[in-house]
């Protein structure tokens, strides 16, 4: 049985910040995750382009996550930070998934953290009130690794709740958002797309004056209201979606689509879980006719990819010292232990059909997620990190995204490292020791 200072479970983005912010903080750190790659919902589940890292003009989300981004951009994997064509937030940050497991492979090296692919959690080990590491599935059998913090970034709470922390999942009647499987289409010619949008410049969501619409101004497109009533009149298409939503990759002739929508499961039962996955690939196929039939530009599409599995954006989250709300969210509430800043809306899409609620903060204003939310009541030597943490069903529809989770990611990491560097709970970390750091890394801008 091996030990560790920090056991990271779950190689997501959140969980990859958190293991490079421990190791490089001096703990000795093990990252655990049930893929061969890296990059959990960015590459797994291919969710993309990231959103958003400003609130307006101010960039808001820096450290480990920016790192990723400037880094992204010197190897071709992402064009960096641009305006949203379809004025859903202020940027999006597109990014090529295969750069991006790359990347992360380089940095976990870099930083000295080890690695455990291929292993699928089954249970925390739990001693005397508090979580003592993590028993996995291997090729080789069952494993246990021992570690003086856990880390759990499995977006799901899986380490939390077999280690008995109270969680809580969906709104009051259980219900989550849909689940919705992401590819991407080669072969697109976005100048005859953008030729389309000016011509209808009453099918698209934008601020952008019909002249300005030209391919390299066409980052997001949300619309095309027109041609997807006329498909769904005529058969062609079953997706409970109300438009047509894509975004450029960084490759010229490429766009990510996401478009697929599950209802009414839920991502916990293997059952539902399948019948998600089944659903998801024929809605793929419907789009794939769709997108070459009625879209300008689109007459050649090709599949380049589609995701190793589908996108979840909702599950099971743990009872934390402190629950962010809806009225957190929404009032840009800042607290004195915060650890991430975020200005992305409250974005629900509906769980039992077409539609999804927007609300929005105010012009400029940002809303900070206190430490206490990484903290599961009652158990210790456990942090959670990503969609995981402690909030109501509606703050969770704007703490869930990307630039955010690993926001979360990185303090997680920070505090474990500074607390057993301290040997003290984390629960007894000085708040404003844990902002210090945060600030000297370019976490908190």
């Amino acid at each position: 049985m091996q030990s560790y200072d920090v056991l990271v479970v779950g190689g997501g983005n959140a969980g990859c910040a958190a293991a490079i912010a421990a190791s490089r903080h001096g703990a000795k750190t093990l990252l655990a995750e049930r893929y061969g790659f890296l990059g959990g919902t960015a590459t797994a589940a291919m969710v993309g382009p990231w959103m958003t890292f400003h609130s307006g003009k101010e960039r808001i989300v820096g450290g480990i996550a920016q790192e990723m981004v400037q880094r992204l951009v010197e190897s071709g994997g992402s064009p960096g930070h641009i305006s949203d064509s379809s004025d859903y937030v202020a940027t999006i940050t597109p990014f090529d998934p295969e750069v991006h497991k790359a990347l992360l492979f380089a940095m976990m090296d870099e930083a000295g953290v080890h690695l455990l692919l291929h292993a699928y959690v089954l249970n925390a080990l739990v001693g005397a009130g508090a979580v003592d590491g993590a028993r996995f599935a291997t090729v080789a059998g069952e494993r246990e690794y021992r570690a003086k913090v856990t880390i759990d970034a499995t977006a799901d709470a899986f380490v939390a709740a077999t280690a008995g922390v109270q969680t809580q999942q969906g709104d009051e009647s259980g219900r989550v958002q849909p689940a919705s499987l992401m590819f991407r289409l080669s072969h697109v010619d976005l100048e005859r797309t953008a030729a389309y949008v000016r011509s209808h410049p009453d099918q698209m969501r934008t601020s952008l004056k019909a002249h300005e619409r030209s391919a390299n101004s066409l980052t997001a497109v949300a619309g095309l209201y027109d041609l997807w009533h006329e498909a769904r009149k005529a058969g062609e298409i079953s997706i409970p979606r109300e438009l047509v939503s894509f975004f450029i990759s960084p490759h010229a002739d490429e766009v990510t689509v996401n478009m697929t929508r599950v209802t009414d499961i839920d991502p916990l039962d293997p059952d539902d879980l399948t019948r998600a996955e089944v659903e998801a690939r024929g809605q793929t196929m419907q789009l794939l006719k769709f997108f070459r039939k009625r879209v300008p530009g689109f007459e050649n599409a090709r599949i380049a990819a589609t995701a190793t599995q589908i996108g979840i954006r909702e599950s099971r989250r743990i009872v934390g010292e402190y629950t962010l709300t809806k009225d957190d969210v929404l009032s840009g509430r800042h607290f004195e232990d915060a650890v991430a800043r975020s200005a992305y809306p409250i974005d629900i899409h509906n769980p039992t059909g077409s539609g999804t609620n927007t609300q929005r903060l105010p012009e400029g204003a940002t809303y900070e997620i206190p430490y206490r939310c990484l903290l599961p009541q009652s158990v210790e030597r456990l942090l959670v990190a990503g969609r995981c943490i402690s909030t109501t069903h509606e703050a969770l529809a704007s703490t869930r995204l990307t630039p955010t989770v690993m926001t979360l990611g990185q303090a997680a990491g920070t505090a474990a490292a500074l607390a057993n560097a301290q040997s003290i709970r984390l629960r007894d970390l000085e708040p404003q020791l844990l902002r210090k750091t945060l600030v000297q890394d370019g976490v908190l801008l």
